[in-house]
């Protein structure tokens, strides 16, 4: 399923992910009701929800059933699932670092904030539904993304290289991270192990091509070699993100150079 973010009343919704009260920052908190629920309590709670059973079972009713409350009690806090989810999703990205140290250079620091990101959908797969074709505008999401720029600072990128490097990162590990969550998934939908689906098709593609080896030297190396093990798989795929990721700004290292208008080559040279 897709889930798109922002579907909610716009204003209550900024509101909320900025936690602006009566329509100015740190303003005097409106009558409401006695405390127990928090808007921060309701969101962690979600993301319990959503960790567990997938953003398919997220409902307020779901929300209101772990606090021990009822869905309507919820509504004051939080106006709504579309609202919920904003919340979420930026709540989410809180767990993120703010920012990258440069003493590594800046591939190690875009290499660092890969393996952050590739982590974070991994313990919430629930993101990788909400849809980025329209941004939660949230404070964490801008921190993040003012990690990530802060991270690719290093290469000397124009404005314009910069925006279409973010945009390749984020769609590089973002994929990486939607097949290694579907491969955990996997099992538990259909009822057979990694281990049961890939012995019997291997079984049977050895009946069908038995000169498969001859025939795909390359990809039947990595096979001799345990590239396919899924233990190994998972712990290389950070690195295999990071290493595209270095290439990604690298390209746009180089675009910016060729027109002219990026810093110095040995900006992006330099580590």
């Amino acid at each position: 399923m897709v889930v798109f973010a922002g579907q909610g009343d716009a204003r209550r919704s900024m509101h909320l992910l900025w936690r602006v009260r009566d329509g100015a920052a740190g303003g005097p908190p409106r009558p409401g009701p006695r405390p127990g629920l928090t808007v921060e309590l309701i969101v962690d709670t979600a993301i319990a929800v959503a960790d567990a059973e997938g953003m398919a079972a997220l409902s307020m009713r779901a929300v209101g059933e772990r606090l021990g409350r009822t869905a309507m009690a919820l509504y004051t806090y939080v106006p709504g699932k579309a609202e919920l989810v904003d919340l979420m999703y930026d709540r989410a990205q809180a767990e993120l670092p703010a920012g990258y140290g440069a003493a590594g250079g800046w591939r190690a620091a875009v290499a660092a904030w890969a393996d952050d990101t590739w982590a974070l959908y991994l313990r919430h797969p629930w993101m990788l539904a909400v849809s980025q074709a329209r941004p939660v505008l949230g404070p964490n999401e801008y921190r993040a993304l003012e990690a990530l720029l802060g991270a690719l600072s290093g290469a000397g990128l124009a404005a314009g290289d910069a925006r279409r490097a973010v945009a390749t990162l984020s769609s590089v590990v973002r994929g990486a991270a939607r097949i290694a969550a579907e491969a955990r998934q996997a099992a538990a939908a259909t009822g057979t192990s990694e281990d049961e689906w890939w012995y019997a098709r291997s079984g049977a593609l050895e009946e069908v091509a038995p000169d498969f080896a001859a025939r795909f030297p390359r990809v039947a190396r990595l096979s001799a070699e345990g590239a396919f093990d899924d233990a190994a798989f998972d712990a290389a795929a950070p690195r295999s993100d990071s290493a595209a990721d270095g290439s990604a700004a690298d390209g746009s290292a180089g675009n910016a150079q060729g027109d002219g208008d990026a810093a110095e080559p040995s900006a992006a040279e330099s580590d």
